[in-house]
């Protein structure tokens, strides 16, 4: 993170809390006049520090309670293979984050479903027709104990 100094690192903090946080309150915050943090926040946009805003959703309002995540091993392991995977991964809304991971497997899938009965139609209809699929572990979340996916800053 070179080219941070702390109060930069103050702002990302505060912006990773509340996305939605106003210049005014983000300035009282870090301790900086509106105009210098507007400048601020503007060149940690521009330099890639932020990629981006969103809402977070309540999955269970939504009928997408149940999160499993999905260890997959492919029959090969080939580029085109793993292309062809991940373009399909990426065609897929239950499927919310897809990682290429090294050791006994080849991917690891978050998704988010209704209930059982939707992640076992989706295995069978749609997952295990990605190309290269040989195997999956499925990993039922019981309790989400920590969500927030902040980085320290």
């Amino acid at each position: 993170m070179d080219g941070l100094d702390k109060l930069d690192r103050r702002i990302l903090a505060l912006l990773q809390e509340d996305g939605r946080i106003t210049t005014v309150d983000l300035a009282d915050r870090a301790g900086l006049s509106p105009t210098a943090t507007a400048d601020r926040m503007k060149r940690l946009i521009r330099d890639g520090y932020v990629t981006g805003f969103r809402a977070m959703l309540d999955p269970m309002k939504l009928e997408r309670g149940l999160l499993v995540f999905v260890e997959v091993s492919l029959d090969k392991t080939t580029p085109d293979v793993f292309d062809r995977f991940a373009a399909a991964v990426r065609r897929t809304s239950e499927v919310l984050e897809c990682h290429m991971v090294a050791g006994g497997f080849d991917y690891l899938l978050k998704t988010r479903l209704r209930d059982m009965n939707a992640y076992r139609a989706f295995l069978g209809e749609v997952l295990l027709s990605f190309p290269g699929v040989r195997e999956t572990r499925t990993y039922a979340v019981m309790e989400e104990v920590k969500t927030d996916g902040l980085l320290p800053v």
